[in-house]
């Protein structure tokens, strides 16, 4: 029998320690749950799947034909070759389309027809599949079954079409009434000693009206126990933002990416995370603005594209060259690069003080005497040692930057999910502020959201550590007395639901299971619950990693119309520029037993609050009443039903845009952290997790990395060649990785492909998620909690045969 590839050890003498059983399935249902088999694709079966696997340099342009091609295999996996084509021309559309449901990146504004992209169109067809999962799959199939299948044969079923209750005798989901669903909720939450025991999860799918109502219900409850996928992501982006400029968010938009001069992009790969930035690249660098890419990996979006919708360039095949410069900085070596950049600055200043922009840090900034000592006391050799790059390459990116009059500075995961990623993020501001670009056109700093409306989350209330300002205005409002200590995160969830302190698990959206951080742990928090509570599109792994009691209820999807008492009711979305529009489903629900979202929330509210004044069955007929009373407690939102209803709906005022500041001292703040340590113990590794370019976040379309040149293969971990070298590697050699935590506790991943990479030494990159399970629970950030999963110390070796055998 093959080793488990995601087995965990403890540190006392290696002792393997194996996942807890659902209902005792056979060793290798548990095994696929935690990765798949040593060696082979983890997704299983599959439109690539087998047991041959290639890798190759890609040398073609981003997007282009080679999308194209990618996008009409998945149409017609999909049976969608009518639907899938037909609603490209609704996609991302003011007049009455619906929003891309993939990443948050802005909507074209001036008009373009096929505002789209390679992933958003997957994420579109994925959702429109024909394919159905009901009564009839869940009869067929006990979950201990399921739970031998591959992530991506789960999802492949199609669309969940009714609610689904688990029932401990059989094994297996049975259907169940609506309202005894929302009964079962009620009951179960109104039997708990404390609020305080249910957590309730959102994902960054959830549109502004049903996330609304969502933390109303939940704060009307009791609790502010409201983790979401922005703990795992930008969580020290809006810390850091916040700290310095008192918004938590990007200050730009599209007009300014038109506009700036330099712009820099980091930690992130444009052309699998945010395709569509692709086309602002492009424009900028035909009007000659110069491109940047800081990032451990030289990714496909960092060189050249053929924009798709271009159709004379797609005829051609011309390329557009969609970046100038390439630097790669060691895993978490982001802040010292930028320390350098700032050094290098404020050096050009003892000899040219227009290279600062002294009046705008004299009227606007505080600290700056303080950053500027410590920048002139920071060697450049700890700047080098620190960040992998040398002063050099650091004085280059410097001078792009103090060649541009205007400059934007953008990034992604690849800074926030590190320790050290509120002060990295905080350095980002630094730069900026030293020559004033902030609060003028063509300048700011950009966080690159993932999901299409985590932004929007967050805005509408999903927050565990909510502000006073906020919980008055909706007590004021609505009529509630919300709790006012804050909640639980992610991280403090899940070990929350292992201690058994929370006891119900509500979940809206996403693939929790997957999506948080040390998996086997993980899924013994969720079955150690109560209740937990999935609210999908799709069969997915939480849906099998469940409590003593289960439901699955399914929604609307955004693409579907949406039809309440008023008639077709939009919802709204705010993008990772803080621009909020409509969006309203074309296509007919894949089952007449579907709700909305908003209908979903509103049935477990009044099930469980039976003596609530909030009128939720009078928000749920009409989303226009939502709106209202949104309007009334959330800061930007006055007017909101007509400025939605706008082309291109509106966007959201950030004082921080005008240069007024709601920090404690009413002014810009630099900081001044300590140089952090990012070079690896002797023997070891740092290991950043990252996606597939065939993958969005936990939903994985195939086993293949176009632009990495990956065929067949997700079980691999891409290093520097002299670290193959090293460890006496060869390319497709397996391997076995042990992440070091900070407790000392090891886990371990067995049989993975070594693939040499263009990656610094030192540095190593894998999938997430079957590599979540090496990102230990209690390693986290101290700065803002979120799970290091780009920041994990591990060792890399040959793999070993489990009790003699290969």
């Amino acid at each position: 029998m093959s080793r488990d590839p995601t087995a965990t050890e403890a540190e006392d003498g290696g002792q393997e320690l194996g996942p807890r059983s659902v209902r005792s399935p056979d060793p290798q249902a548990e095994q696929n749950m935690l990765g798949g088999a040593p060696g082979r694709p983890a997704v299983g079966r599959g439109p690539t799947s087998g047991d041959t696997f290639e890798r190759h340099d890609y040398d073609h342009p981003a997007a282009g034909w080679g999308a194209v091609r990618s996008v009409g295999h998945v149409l017609i996996h999909e049976r969608e070759a009518f639907e899938g084509p037909r609603s490209l021309f609704k996609m991302n559309h003011e007049d009455g389309g619906f929003d891309c449901p993939g990443c948050a990146w802005p909507d074209d504004q001036e008009g373009l027809h096929l505002d789209i992209c390679e992933n958003g169109i997957k994420h579109v067809s994925w959702e429109m599949t024909r394919k159905r999962v009901d009564r009839r799959f869940f009869a067929a199939h006990t979950v201990a079954e399921l739970c031998g299948w591959s992530d991506f044969d789960l999802e492949d079923q199609g669309r969940l079409t009714e609610p689904m209750s688990y029932d401990e005798a059989s094994d297996r989901y049975v259907p169940i009434a609506w309202a005894d669903a929302f009964a079962l909720v009620g009951s179960n939450l109104r039997a708990l000693t404390s609020p305080h025991e249910a957590s309730f999860y959102t994902s960054g799918r959830l549109g502004n009206e049903a996330t609304f109502l969502y933390q109303l219900w939940v704060r009307e409850f009791g609790t502010n126990n409201l983790p979401d996928c922005s703990n795992m992501c930008h969580e020290a982006s809006g810390r850091a933002l916040t700290a310095a400029l008192g918004t938590g968010k990007g200050t730009v938009d599209l007009t300014d990416w038109d506009h700036a001069d330099a712009i820099f992009v980091l930690g992130v790969n444009a052309a699998s995370n945010a395709p569509r930035m692709l086309t602002s690249l492009a424009k900028a660098h035909r009007r000659g603005a110069q491109i940047v890419h800081i990032n451990p990996l030289v990714e496909a979006a960092s060189r050249r594209t053929i924009v798709p919708h271009e159709i004379l360039a797609m005829a051609t095949l011309h390329t557009t060259k969609i970046g100038d410069l390439n630097v790669q900085p060691r895993i978490a070596g982001d802040l010292a690069l930028i320390r350098g950049m700032a050094k290098a600055v404020l050096e050009a200043a003892r000899t040219d003080p227009k290279a600062i922009d002294s009046d705008f840090i004299e009227r606007h900034t505080s600290g700056f005497d303080s950053y500027r000592d410590l920048c002139h006391s920071t060697a450049w050799t700890a700047l080098e040692r620190q960040s992998g790059v040398d002063e050099k390459t650091i004085r280059r990116l410097a001078e792009v930057y103090l060649r541009a009059g205007r400059s934007i500075v953008s990034w992604c995961l690849g800074i926030t999910q590190q320790e050290h990623g509120v002060d990295t993020v905080r350095e980002i501001v630094n730069l900026l502020l030293l020559r004033g670009n902030l609060g003028r056109e063509g300048a700011g700093p950009c966080p690159i959201r993932g999901h299409s409306n985590v932004q929007g989350n967050r805005t509408c209330g999903i927050d565990h550590r909510p502000s006073a300002s906020f919980l008055d205005r909706l007590a004021q409002v609505c009529g509630i007395d919300p709790p006012r200590e804050f909640g639980l995160d992610t991280v403090g969830t899940v070990e929350a639901m292992h201690s058994g302190q929370v006891k119900i698990f509500v979940g809206m959206g996403g693939n929790f299971a997957l999506a948080a951080p040390d998996t086997k742990h993980t899924y013994e928090a969720l079955r150690n619950c109560a209740l937990t509570v999935q609210v999908s599109t799709k069969l997915n792994r939480s849906h099998l990693v469940h409590g003593r009691h289960a439901l699955i209820l399914p929604c609307l999807g955004r693409t579907e119309k949406d039809r309440q008492r008023a008639g077709i009711q939009g919802t709204t979305v705010e993008d990772s520029m803080s621009i909020v529009h409509m969006s309203v489903g074309m296509k007919a629900p894949a089952s007449r037993h579907l709700l909305s979202e908003p209908a979903i929330v509103a049935g477990m509210a009044e099930a469980t609050l039976p003596g609530s004044s909030t009128p939720w069955r009078e928000y749920v007929e009409d989303y226009d009443r939502i709106r209202d009373t949104m309007a009334k407690v959330l800061d930007g939102f006055e007017d909101y039903n007509r400025r939605a209803r706008q082309p291109h709906g509106f966007r959201i005022r950030q004082p921080a845009r005008e240069r007024v500041f709601l920090t404690g001292s009413g002014r810009a703040e630099f900081s001044s952290a300590p140089l952090p340590d990012a070079v690896p113990p002797p023997g070891r590794l740092i290991l950043t997790t990252i996606r597939s370019h065939d993958q969005w976040n936990t939903t994985i379309y195939s086993n293949d990395d176009r632009y990495r040149g990956v065929k067949n293969l997700r079980t691999l971990v891409f290093m520097n060649h002299l670290d193959m070298r090293e460890r006496r590697l060869g390319d497709f050699d397996l391997v076995d990785l042990t992440s070091i935590a900070k407790d000392g506790t090891r886990r371990t991943v067995y049989g993975y492909r070594a693939i040499t990479y263009d990656i610094p030494a030192g540095s190593a990159a894998g999938y997430m998620p079957e590599l979540n399970v090496l990102c230990p629970i209690g390693d986290y950030s101290s700065q803002s909690d979120q799970p290091l999963m780009k920041h994990l110390v591990v060792e890399i070796s040959p793999s070993r045969p489990a009790g003699g055998e290969t």
